[in-house]
This record gives structure tokens, sequence and C-alpha cells, in this order.
């Protein structure tokens, strides 16, 4: 909230991603609705992670596989 209130610029439009060890649907809710765009709960699962940044970045497939 704290970002999303901040006054700067681009603020409203960041993409932001919750990384938290609470993974019950409530708390995926409640990061959303704090203002972030998306959840990973961890552990993190690798493709997961890349997934939600590819929702917000230019990805191409190369960047999606793991070496």
């Amino acid at each position: 909230r704290a970002i999303r209130n901040s006054g700067c610029p681009n603020a409203a439009s960041i993409p932001i991603i919750a990384m938290t060890a609470n993974a019950f649907r409530e708390d995926v809710a409640a990061a959303l609705e704090a203002g972030m765009n998306a959840h990973v709960a961890k552990p993190i699962e690798v493709e997961e992670l890349y997934g939600k940044l590819c929702e917000f970045m230019q990805c191409t497939e190369s960047m999606t596989k793991q070496s």
C-alpha cells in the first residue's frame, strides 16, 4: 500500500509480486487487496516464479527455459 500511495508517477503501474510463506487463499487475496499484482508462495517453485515474472515482462521462450 505504501508504494501504491507514495505519489511517485509510476507507483500505480509498477508490477509488485508478493513473495510470502503464506499460501492460503485468504493470504493471496490480502496481498492482491493490498495492491500487489501477483503472489508467489515459499518455498519458491522456479517455474511458477518465472511464469509470474513473465506476466509482467516481455519474456522470450529462451528466457523461460532453465539450463
